[in-house]
């Protein structure tokens, strides 16, 4: 059971960055720099980073493991928090600007499971995208 807050978004964000079977350098950097910069991340113990994410791993490994991890989560997320749980799963998964069709999937999944309306995510999804566009090449 997942008893705080900020574990819950970080497994969402593990499971985000998992979800396409391999977590990249990037997602792994992304996570890290959401954890150091956003507000709802202030007092979190960043040694715990690496024990939270095996509580993840191990959750993931059980029967039922994804619909355990997200529901866990979402049961320790206080309902105003569920845009930003939203905003960091978008934010790991489109760090490299191109989402596989699991990516896609898991956040239809996580989608689905929160108390979000369509509006709102799409908007969650533009603004991600707005952020990591890069210039085009010459």
């Amino acid at each position: 059971m997942i008893s705080k807050a900020q574990d819950a978004l970080i497994h969402i964000m593990i499971v985000a960055a998992t979800s396409d079977s391999a977590m990249s350098e990037r997602e792994l950097v992304r996570i890290k720099a959401l954890i150091d910069r956003l507000p709802v991340f202030e007092g979190f113990d960043k040694s715990r980073l690496e024990q939270v994410a095996n509580e993840c791993a191990d959750l993931l490994n059980d029967l039922d493991g994804l619909d355990r991890v997200l529901d866990a989560a979402i049961a320790a997320l206080p309902e105003k928090l569920q845009d930003t749980a939203y905003a960091v799963a978008v934010e790991v998964t489109a760090v490299d600007l191109f989402l596989e069709q699991e990516e896609l999937r898991y956040l239809e999944l996580l989608r689905d499971k929160l108390s979000l309306d369509r509006l709102t995510t799409a908007a969650i999804e533009v603004a991600a995208r707005a952020r990591h566009r890069k210039l085009p090449t010459q």
